[in-house]
């Protein structure tokens, strides 16, 4: 790492959240064949690709198929400053944070982007420089909103569909050189370089 961390920003589903079942089954519940849903996309994106009203979709989803992936409670608890960037619908992901009593700095979902992901809206909101920053991710979508931002790019290797080395469309690993985290815990390794 070239400048200490000052702050972690996190993608929200694949990443701090274990949520793959409850984005499909809520597809599933309005109609939609399981194997047709990807992951990664802007909310509004992916239902409108698969021809279903976002309120549906928001109506259809059970945050108690939601659960995070374990060790991250304990390393989001030992992290003084840090962010969620999400393609999450805002009232979902804010009502998922408010259940599981989390409380990042900062907190940006789709509508806040208007369109793909971007990191420096969250910086600004931070305060912070993209050489402050990691940004912790499951998709080849995060990467390259790191990328984006200039931000550095950290794999959530916990997450088994990051660790298979395939974005969601199936393109080759696209975490190229990027530095791959196999657990939550290795988040606070790099915070001590």
């Amino acid at each position: 790492m070239t400048a200490p961390v000052q702050a972690v920003i996190f993608d929200l589903d694949g990443t701090l959240l274990d949520s793959d079942r409850a984005l499909v089954e809520a597809f599933v519940r309005c109609g939609v064949a399981a194997e047709s849903v990807t992951f990664g996309h802007v909310i509004t994106d992916e239902c409108e690709r698969l021809g279903i009203p976002l309120d549906q979709y928001a109506a259809a989803y059970d945050p108690s198929d939601v659960k995070p992936f374990e060790g991250v409670e304990e390393v989001l608890a030992a992290i003084p400053r840090w962010a969620v960037a999400s393609h999450k619908d805002r009232d979902m992901g804010r009502d998922e944070l408010l259940a599981l009593g989390w409380k990042p700095e900062v907190a940006c979902f789709a509508q806040d982007f208007g369109g793909a992901k971007r990191l420096d809206v969250v910086l600004d909101v931070l305060g912070l420089g993209s050489d402050d920053v990691v940004f912790v991710g499951d998709t080849g979508h995060d990467r390259l909103a790191a990328r984006n931002a200039d931000v550095r790019f950290v794999a959530a290797g916990w997450n088994a569909r990051c660790d298979l080395g395939l974005d969601d469309f199936g393109h080759d690993d696209f975490r190229g050189g990027d530095i791959v985290a196999r657990r939550p815990s290795d988040i606070l390794d790099l915070l001590r370089r």
